[in-house]
Order: structure tokens, then sequence, then C-alpha cells
């Protein structure tokens, strides 16, 4: 068998949706590898000083001129769902349902990835030690440190795992963009309202929604490897 060749199956089995180490498996790596790099770019940028760390100025001060009542009560609404105890309660809800309609290797992944994530998050933010946001006026006031974005992280676990969920389920390539877009709105509108009330950077967000992507990469890839092997998938 010639070189080319083997590189033909080599590339065919890491394309195809079969196998244990098929498209789930490159998709998860290629993730990983995407999500690894941004957060890496991010974080040395937010560490040198660098203009990433001007933008995040103007953009929290841009913002904070422009707060009005009604969109602070919207913005205060959504936060408010995506973190703490409704968060938990969300996260909750969400493995209910896969327990209940019997998605247990979903189940599984929802179980590692939630609780698991927000845990990765809070020992990332000691390792920075960012300072949030300061205003002569502002909006809330947090004391815990900035860098990632717990909420917009969290909001990147739980709407990428149920989009994974979804778009495994349904047919059709519209249903499924339909579903990508869904869940990428919702994160940035949420890191949008934590950049909004003053208590992250842009940079926070986007560190955030890296790391989301992840620690996905890693949990969904891992049990789905894993479920393929229990169900005896040839390679």
């Amino acid at each position: 068998m010639s070189l080319w060749t083997r590189f033909q199956r080599f590339t065919a089995a890491r394309l195809s949706p079969e196998g244990v180490a098929g498209a789930h498996l490159t998709l998860g790596v290629v993730m990983l590898f995407l999500g690894t790099l941004a957060f890496g770019l991010i974080a040395d940028d937010v560490v040198s000083g660098a203009e990433l760390v001007r933008l995040d100025v103007a953009v929290a001060n841009w913002l904070h001129v422009r707060a009005t009542p009604a969109m602070t009560a919207f913005m205060l609404g959504v936060s408010f769902f995506h973190g703490g105890i409704a968060g938990a309660l969300l996260a909750l809800s969400l493995l209910v349902v896969f327990y209940v309609r019997k998605l247990r290797w979903w189940l599984l992944a929802g179980m590692i990835i939630l609780p698991g994530g927000t845990l990765l998050n809070v020992l990332i933010k000691y390792s920075f030690q960012r300072a949030r946001p300061t205003f002569d006026a502002p909006l809330l006031t947090l004391t815990t440190y900035s860098f990632p974005s717990g909420h917009t992280a969290f909001a990147a676990m739980f709407y990428g795992l149920l989009a994974c969920v979804l778009v495994a389920h349904l047919r059709g390539a519209a249903a499924r963009a339909a579903v990508v877009l869904a869940a990428g709105a919702m994160v940035a509108l949420v890191g949008l309202s934590r950049m909004y009330l003053g208590v992250h950077y842009l940079s926070d967000v986007l560190a955030a929604t890296a790391e989301g992507c992840i620690w996905l990469a890693i949990c969904i890839t891992t049990v789905s490897t894993l479920r393929r092997r229990r169900l005896g998938r040839p390679d």
C-alpha cells in the first residue's frame, strides 16, 4: 500500500462520522487548538498591557456613558439568570431534562462540563487576579476578580452543550445552523450584559468564550469517544 493511499485512508477515517477516532475527534481537536490559541493570545495581551487593554477601557467607558434605566434593568435580568443560584438552577434543569429523556451520555457530559467548568473559571481568575473596571457611578459593584468572565464562560458551556445536543438530533443544515447561531447570540448577549454593567472588560468576555469552548471540546470529545468505544464502533 502506497504512502498516498494510507494518507487518504487516514484522512477519510478522521472525517468519517463513524468510528472511535472519526469526525467528532477531529472536530474536538480543532476546536481545542483554536480555543487555546485564542485564550493564549488574549491572556498575553492582558498581562502585557497591549492594545487590547486600551480597547477594553474604551469599550467600557463607551457603554457606561450610554446606560439607560430600561437597558440596565434588562441587562441585570440577563446577568442574573446566568450566574449564582439562578445559573445553577438553569444547569440543573438541563441535566434533569437529559435524565428524563434518558440521554445518559449527554447527562454524563453535562455533569462534567458545567460544575467542572465553573471550578476551572475560578482557578483561572485567581491565577490572573485582574481587577474589575471602576467607575465613579458604577451600575454594579463586585469585589471578585475579573478575568475571565464567569457568567460568559457558563453561557458558552451551557448553550454550547445545548447546541451540541440539538445538532446531534436535528436533521437539515438550516435547522442546525439556526441552533448554532442562537447559541452564539445568547453567549454574546450574556457577555454584553457583563460589559454593559461595568463588571467585565471586553477581553474578559472573549477569553471566557474561548475558555468555554476549550472545556466543551475536551469534555464532549472525551465522553463521545468513550461512548463509541462502549458501543464497539470500528476505528
